[in-house]
């Protein structure tokens, strides 16, 4: 299969330079690219692989040794070192004979999501055990991936255990196997490149500090670069090779660069000026660790050799912040990830102030090129302006072999920093183009997230105190108040009853692969799981005298073969049924309770869930948020919830139910928990109450674990919200309940709720009306 070459991938000109700054120097750590869909994330991520120096490594090892510094505990080893260096064993000398040499392209390995463990870390060899009746280790992916990169697409959908063991072996570059009967260890260090749209969840903060580098993109909105984007990508599907001729020319002057930057980082100095500097940024952006700042030093060092320096300066600083800090300065799954630049700068400025005797010495001007080596004066090779891989279109005069583009034309100006944007801005092709472009910080001031220092939510944006409500035009002439999430609430844990076996997370009980044993089963139909040895023995023992043996070895056969019960924790769909009627904002309900919605989002992050948003209020209810991992765009979409009109009840719940039917066939492992949240009023449409213990009945018979959550405050209540949790079959707790204790709350399933409810009742007449709410619901 043909891959889209690098310099033909148009614009993006921070995540290009954050790729080839990582080839430059793998020990940065990788790249983390979050973009939309459809923007050539991992178009450009397979392209980088043509532009690594090739890989020496000594021949047949199936784990890619060095010949200059073999693995001395290599599977394949021991290997001899260099002649005249020593050898692994302790053997030196001039004369020796050195292991032989094999050169190969660098590898790029791709790990699927669905990847299976033994088939990521490596597994006993079967063919040989069986053929040959000797245990061998067979090398997984990460031993593939040992001196090159292992590529990750939506790695924010990799499953937890996957993810353990990525972060094992980045963090000790060794992959170490202890499983069915081998214990293997061999050298795993490899540029880790993650791709994610931040739209389908995110990712586990473990694994994002991991990654050394982050830039975000986005298509572009101007349609001279979606055109040109167009032609080139179906000039490369009708002529793949001839497209790749093309541009071949290009690839080769970045990869010449590339290599002579490589070279040329041995000898790049770090002065102490530009190391306060660092210390300065990572202080004032207050990450946590030390990463950070090792991070943005090498990166800073990669920089200055990319631009064809040896001394790193104020600008390589800058501009290895800008790319290793965004992701490492969040505090909570709400806050978006970029940099302020004004603060950016500031750090600098306090750090040159504070030691004005040693400021780090300007950029060169006569550098070999700009960031990403298609602009500004030179080109990858040092060339003229404009000579770049993306100068107006294409290689050569003009853009392309022809002078204009690729195929027949580009937009006009090019799309690198050299041309029509500087360095840090905004570069043309993928990003919007309406902000700074730098592809950390976002295209506009809307990508932050709501309640994010320097930028207020859309309810408290103008001239208005900041806990003062939005007013906006409201259906019929009327005004919709948006409300100000609450915050600083805690949620209380909401689990699903009973046990599952849905997909692993940390929230309800589930039967999954991971886990403690609970017992033992007989394997059902197609790969059996994982082997109870105990329980066969017991059955193959039992069987004995009816097999007509009474003493000898213990023979086994199919028939007595179990698999282990494991108990974990799953992940739930957790649905939000928001009332938003007029009701809900009086005495600031509704800022309590985008709160409380706030706090049970960041629970659900945790805990490895999707989550779901319906509101309901007017004359009818909306999905704000299909089924989704991403709890940053439900926390964006109720930050924007306004409030008013009449309450529509049936409607809502009716709208919450066909979510749940269509989720079921989409993933029907998944177990869901309804979160209703209003005062229980319904006043929209004919005989409103009716309707809507109509729809309760439908919702509870369909055995939905719901939770209803009281949002009724002030001294005159009417505990319609107690009606509603009658006819749902489920727990009613207040609002306050809910965020302000951490005590376990279990969703009951209707059987259950049925039998207790009845228990409650004639507890209430005795005892003169006593509360459900004040029942344990464990």
């Amino acid at each position: 299969m043909s891959v889209f070459p690098f310099s033909a991938v148009l614009g993006m000109a921070d995540m290009r330079l954050a790729l080839l700054l990582n080839a430059v120097s793998p020990a940065i750590g990788g790249v983390l690219v979050r973009g939309e869909k459809g923007t050539a994330k991992s178009t450009a991520v397979r392209a980088l692989a043509a532009l690594l120096p090739p890989v020496d490594q000594v021949a047949g090892c199936r784990f890619a040794c060095d010949p200059a510094t073999p693995d001395p505990s290599c599977p394949d080893g021991p290997h001899p070192g260099p002649p005249d260096g020593p050898h692994p064993g302790g053997a030196a000398g001039p004369g020796r004979a050195a292991a032989p040499v094999e050169r190969r392209p660098a590898r790029l390995v791709e790990l699927p999501v669905g990847a299976a463990e033994d088939r990521v870390v490596g597994s006993l060899d079967l063919e040989r055990a069986l053929a040959e009746g000797v245990r061998a280790f067979e090398p997984g992916l990460l031993a593939a991936a040992h001196r090159g990169v292992l590529y990750v697409d939506e790695v924010n959908l990799l499953h937890d255990h996957l993810v353990d063991l990525l972060l094992d072996a980045a963090a000790m570059g060794r992959n170490h196997v202890e499983r069915e009967g081998v214990s293997v260890s061999h050298a795993s260090r490899f540029l880790l490149v993650g791709t994610m749209n931040p739209e389908e969840g995110e990712l586990r903060p473990q694994l994002l500090d991991r990654f050394g580098l982050t830039v975000e993109v986005a298509a572009s909105r101007d349609p001279a670069v979606r055109v040109e984007v167009v032609r080139r990508r179906l000039a490369a599907d009708a002529d793949p090779a001839g497209f790749a001729a093309r541009w071949a020319d290009a690839d080769a002057q970045v990869a010449r660069r590339v290599a002579a930057a490589r070279d040329r980082l041995g000898r790049v100095r770090l002065p102490d000026a530009a190391l306060r500097q660092i210390a300065e940024v990572c202080a004032a952006f207050d990450v946590d660790g030390m990463r950070a700042d090792i991070v943005t030093a090498r990166a800073a060092m990669a920089h200055a050799a990319w631009q064809d320096r040896t001394v790193v300066t104020a600008e390589d600083v800058r501009v290895a912040a800008r790319l290793a800090l965004p992701h490492r300065r969040r505090r909570d799954p709400f806050d978006a990830p970029g940099l302020d630049e004004d603060r950016l700068d500031e750090a600098l400025r306090r750090a040159a102030d504070a030691h004005p005797d040693d400021d780090p010495p300007a950029p060169d001007d006569d550098g070999d090129g700009d960031d990403d080596g298609d602009g500004d004066g030179d080109g990858p090779n040092g060339g003229a302006p404009g000579d770049g891989p993306d100068s107006g279109g294409g290689p050569g005069d003009g853009g392309g072999p022809d002078g204009s583009g690729p195929d027949g034309g580009g937009p006009a100006g090019g799309d690198g920093p050299g041309n029509g944007a500087a360095a840090g801005g905004s570069a043309s092709g993928w990003h919007d183009g309406s902000g700074s472009g730098d592809g950390t910080a976002g295209s506009t001031a809307d990508t932050r997230a709501p309640g994010e220092p320097g930028d207020q939510p859309t309810a408290q944006r103008g001239n208005r105190p900041a806990d003062q409500p939005a007013d906006r035009p409201g259906d019929g002439g009327g005004r919709q108040r948006v409300a100000v999430p609450r915050t600083g609430l805690t949620a209380r844990l909401l689990t699903a009853p009973g046990v599952g076996d849905g997909v692993p997370g940390r929230r309800s009980r589930a039967r999954t692969g991971r886990g403690r044993t609970t017992g033992a089963r007989i394997p059902r139909a197609g790969r059996p799981g994982p082997l109870h040895l105990p329980a066969t023995i017991r059955a193959a023992a039992g069987r004995r005298a009816a097999r007509g043996r009474v003493g000898g070895p213990l023979r086994l056969r199919p028939a007595d073969l179990r698999e282990a019960v494991r108990e974990g924790r799953e992940g739930n769909l957790v649905l939000f049924v928001v009332d938003a009627s007029g009701s809900m904002g009086a005495r600031e309900r509704m800022s309590t309770v985008k709160g409380a919605v706030l706090a049970l989002l960041t629970d659900a992050y945790q805990r490895r869930d999707k989550v779901a948003v319906v509101a309901f209020r007017g004359a009818g209810a909306q999905t704000l948020l299909p089924a989704t991992s991403s709890v940053l765009a439900a926390s964006a979409r109720l930050a924007d919830l306004p409030t008013g009109g009449r309450t529509p009840l049936a409607e809502g719940l009716a709208a919450a139910a066909e979510l749940l039917r269509v989720e079921r066939l989409r993933d029907p492992r998944r177990r869901p928990l309804v979160l209703v949240l209003t005062d229980g009023r319904a006043t929209a449409g004919p005989r409103p109450l009716e309707r809507a213990d109509r729809a309760a009945a439908v919702l509870a018979a369909t055995g939905t674990p719901c939770v209803v959550v009281d949002c009724e405050s002030g001294p005159v209540r009417l505990h319609l919200a107690r009606r509603l949790a009658t006819h749902l079959n489920a727990p009613h707790h207040p609002l306050t309940a809910l965020t302000n204790s951490d005590l376990a709350l279990e969703a009951r399933t209707k059987g259950t709720k049925a039998v207790q409810a009845g228990a409650a009742t004639a507890r209430s007449r005795r005892a003169g009306g006593t509360s459900r709410q004040d029942r344990s619901v464990r």
